[in-house]
């Protein structure tokens, strides 16, 4: 079911997804198409950028492909006056570049810190500064981020990226606060794990690894990108108009039972003790 867009002017409207060319973020750019934007893809990779053009283009969507590494300012301002000058418009907001490995804090260097943090947290700001004169103009603007439900948890083994996404977190809120009187609804999305071809590369290193994540999910299975976008396409779209400064979280119920399993664990340890 594609999404009503009307009553947001004559032309199409138009989102924009960081790291939309290949995995969650394609599944995202791909579902705003199917509403009926327009779709602005960004992604350090020439060739993650080539892949999504081609999905979007075979699927009949009309995209507009700008090599950026968001956490450079002035790649990113280069990127929305592109969009400006290409289309004159922005209506939503899709922040999902994001970079992840599995390292001990102990071990993990300055840089390696740095990278994660700078694509997660520092892109997503440099990416809503600029785009802000842009969404104010727009009729229905939205803003989605997209965090991970360890950014209130706890993310061992992924510490830069726990950190990152709560930082997002706070961003959020506080965005959804100071842009409310310029009608900018500031929403984040914490997807649950989701196999894609990124994730069994970085994350999901192993069966055995896979097989302990998923039997802590009590809906008992990952999610898909798809379901993922359905609830990015609904914070952005009017059904959630009176919506702002939430994170929906879509994961089968993970944080809620991993909470659970904890406090078991430990009144066990202490029956034991």
């Amino acid at each position: 079911m594609t999404r009503d867009t009307s009553g947001i002017g004559a032309e199409p409207p138009v989102a924009l997804v960081t790291g939309g060319g290949t995995g969650l973020g394609l599944a995202i750019a791909r579902r705003f198409a199917k509403d009926g934007y327009t779709l602005v893809i960004a992604s350090r990779s020439a060739e993650h950028l080539a892949h999504g053009s081609d999905v979007l283009r075979a699927e009949g969507g009309t995209v507009l492909t700008v090599p950026t590494d968001v956490r450079e300012p002035a790649q990113v301002d280069a990127l929305f006056a592109k969009v400006k000058e290409k289309f004159g418009r922005l209506d939503v907001l899709v922040n999902n570049a994001a970079g992840n490995f599995v390292a001990r804090s102990e071990e993990m260097s300055p840089n390696a810190w740095r990278a994660v943090v700078g694509i997660v947290l520092d892109g997503t700001f440099y990416c809503c500064r600029a785009a802000f004169p842009l969404l104010r103009a727009s009729p229905r603007p939205a803003v989605v981020n997209i965090v991970a439900s360890y950014a209130w948890l706890a993310g061992p083994g992924t510490a830069h990226s726990a950190a990152a996404k709560a930082g997002v977190v706070s961003l959020t809120r506080s965005l959804a606060v100071e842009w409310a009187p310029h009608g900018i609804r500031v929403n984040a999305v914490a997807p649950g794990p989701v196999r894609t071809e990124g994730t069994d590369r970085q994350l999901w290193v192993s069966e055995a690894l896979t097989e302990s994540v998923r039997s802590g999910i009590p809906l008992g299975r990952f999610g898909t990108p798809e379901e993922i976008a359905s609830a990015v396409s609904f914070l952005a779209g009017r059904e959630a108009a009176y919506i702002t400064g939430e994170v929906l979280t879509v994961d089968g119920g993970q944080w809620l039972g991993h909470g659970v399993m904890d406090l078991l664990a430990q009144a066990k340890g202490r029956e034991r003790a």
